[in-house]
């Protein structure tokens, strides 16, 4: 058992010690925090501190005697290898692998309790448990504090504090204060008191703020309650300095303490309002403290028929977020032209490094890459942590490469690189397969087969009204017809200078999610394919959604399509021609004309000549 994996089985001792003393049986730590935000900032990073695995998705259950771990197929391998021997990994999705809630109500005896840290579970997620676990006969618990703060100590890391910067009227394309106008004429439509909004980036691109609370995603710990009357941010006083607060009054929105965002609910459904909450993103406990105004309301006196004082519908930001305006479009644009030049600069680098025999480790390449977008105008920072897989690392889907226990790549390697950029106009995403020698056929075949699926997604054309998941297979049925496939998601969304991940869309192929691809919308397009102990590859590009020009327009609906945004060479070394159709071939040829086209004029102002007979060559016919 290695230091790291030592401590860990500590901290479990004492969790549970903190759990015998509130008398619960089982506690549930999630990834998320208060924000259900995908990737927390440092201090509710529980998951990670009690189990020592890292990946971004994850739920820890604890009992008394059992420690056990849920995660999805893209962290199995990681997962694998972080969790010490004391804890159970449960690959979920997987045959014989029970959720979450079959699995306590299957462990616990009857009557057992289960606790929860209600800010960290959202409303769906915690009733449904909440029905499951009484249906068996236990008790679902919310604890007023958190057990894994509790043993954590005074070692858990302080809340961020750092500063926000203005996200610029040139690439938001709206001002706050006609964000806002919008949200409130939807509550009126609605019928709704007020309005809450908790997910960070839905904070952020409503007031056009970015923050770096946590590392990646350029957000900031805070709540906003709209009213019919007024627009509420809560939020440490302390990161809001003169402009901010002259951009905040501006859009008439009132700055509070980030505590109070609780007790401004419960005050508004005290006084009869009703609150638009999203319950698939809102806290629980949020819930709970609508509730308690709502008692306060009658005077604690139960009514026969009480009135909900939630309206539970999807968020109206995460929509108006996710569907781009033409001045977010034109910074998606410009972000990705910047870093398609980073690229070029970094993968002429990467090719004649190796090929002068040179070694390189997972990490230097790591370095470089951030390197050259570091050089281009308007870089923040890496919208995620690179991926740098050498040969079998490539295989782990989310893996990081570490000093000391890195791979390193040769001419013998086949590498595969996800990365991508925060710039000031917006996010990028691209994952890119490459092998410094001579590929396997085999590789080759797997290569061609996930590029086969990329190209039949990215020329589709559908209907309106078409959700991604019905798009899914287009993506993946190349390589079923050679019996493989891929653990993850086809597409994501992109925010625009946000979120590297965000909905409400996606393209994959789980179909609980609904959500039409609209015009305007930013998505990825990712499939892959990862051999375990072998190599992995994923070739992925962002790409807009929009209207499609078709001959007709049947029973008057529209069609779409999609436009490319990522501009960078796909490597044709490890491509297998014979199976690929003439289309496909076209398809190749004429989007390294769009790439050539879009980067050679930047190369050429920069006196980039090596770069730019790289860039030639490496998107030639």
């Amino acid at each position: 058992m290695s230091a790291v994996q030592e401590a860990v089985s500590a901290k479990l001792g004492g969790l549970r010690n903190v759990m015998k003393g509130l008398g619960v049986d089982a506690f549930i730590i999630p990834s998320e925090d208060p924000h259900m935000s995908e990737y927390p900032p440092d201090c509710h990073a529980r998951r990670e501190f009690i189990s020592g695995f890292d990946g971004s998705a994850g739920t820890a259950v604890v009992t008394h005697d059992v420690a056990a771990l849920w995660t999805d197929g893209r962290y199995f391998l990681q997962a694998g290898e972080q969790l010490s021997s004391e804890w159970t990994l449960m690959k979920a999705g997987t045959p014989g692998v029970p959720d979450i809630k079959d699995w306590l109500v299957s462990t616990l005896k009857e009557g057992s309790k289960v606790g929860i840290d209600p800010t960290v579970h959202t409303i769906d997620s915690a009733e449904a448990l909440k029905k499951h676990l009484e249906e068996s006969g236990m008790e679902l618990v919310s604890l007023s504090e958190n057990p894994v703060d509790q043993a954590w100590g005074a070692d858990r890391p302080a809340a961020p504090k750092a500063g926000l910067r203005i996200h610029d009227m040139k690439w938001a394309g709206m001002s706050p204060a006609d964000k806002i106008s919008q949200m409130k004429a939807e509550m009126k439509e609605a019928g709704a008191d007020a309005l809450a909004v908790t997910m960070l980036d839905e904070v952020a691109w409503l007031l056009n703020l970015r923050g770096s609370d946590v590392p990646y995603n350029p957000v900031f710990l805070s709540y906003v309650i709209i009213t019919d009357s007024e627009a509420m941010l809560f939020i440490d006083a302390d990161k809001v300095d003169d402009a901010i607060s002259k951009h905040l009054a501006e859009a008439k929105v009132t700055v509070k303490p980030y505590a109070e965002a609780f007790d401004a609910v419960l005050a508004i459904a005290k006084k009869g309002g009703k609150i638009w909450m999203d319950p698939s993103k809102v806290s629980f406990a949020m819930k709970v403290s609508a509730l308690e105004g709502a008692e306060k309301q009658t005077g604690g006196r139960k009514r026969s028929r009480p009135s909900s004082p939630i309206l539970a519908r999807a968020s109206p930001v995460s929509q108006a977020k996710g569907v781009k305006n033409v001045a977010e479009l034109e910074g998606h644009k410009e972000a990705h032209l910047r870093d398609g030049v980073a690229l070029t600069k970094f993968l002429c680098w990467l090719e004649k490094t190796i090929a002068s025999g040179k070694t390189l480790t997972e990490v230097e390449i790591d370095e470089h890459l951030t390197g050259y977008r570091a050089a281009q105008e308007g870089f923040i920072e890496p919208s995620f942590p690179t991926i740098a897989g050498a040969g079998p690392n490539g295989a782990i889907i989310h893996y990081r490469a570490q000093p000391g226990t890195c791979k390193t790549v040769d001419a013998n390697t086949l590498l595969l690189v996800d990365s991508g950029g925060q710039y000031d106009c917006g996010t990028t995403d691209i994952t890119r397969t490459m092998h410094f020698g001579t590929p396997t056929e085999h590789q080759k075949a797997c290569f061609t087969a996930v590029l086969q699926g990329h190209i039949q997604l990215d020329q589709v054309v559908y209907p309106e009204g078409t959700p991604g998941c019905a798009l899914d297979t287009l993506a993946r049925s190349p390589l079923w017809r050679m019996g493989l496939n891929y653990r993850h998601g086809t597409g994501h969304g992109v925010g625009a200078a946000l979120n590297v991940h965000e909905g409400p869309q996606s393209i994959s192929h789980r179909f609980g999610n609904t959500q039409p691809l609209l015009p305007g919308m930013v998505c990825s397009n990712e499939p892959g394919y990862y051999e375990d102990g072998a190599f992995g590859i994923r070739i992925e590009n962002l790409f807009v959604i929009v209207e499609a020009p078709t001959t007709f327009r049947f029973a008057g609906q529209s069609y779409y399509g999609s436009s490319r945004l990522t501009m960078c060479p796909i490597q044709k070394k490890m491509m297998n021609k014979e199976m690929m159709s003439p289309s496909e071939i076209e398809w190749v040829n004429t989007y390294h004309q769009q790439v050539y086209q879009a980067l050679a004029p930047r190369l050429e102002a920069e006196n980039a000549s090596e770069e730019l007979e790289w860039l030639a060559q490496a998107t030639s016919p």
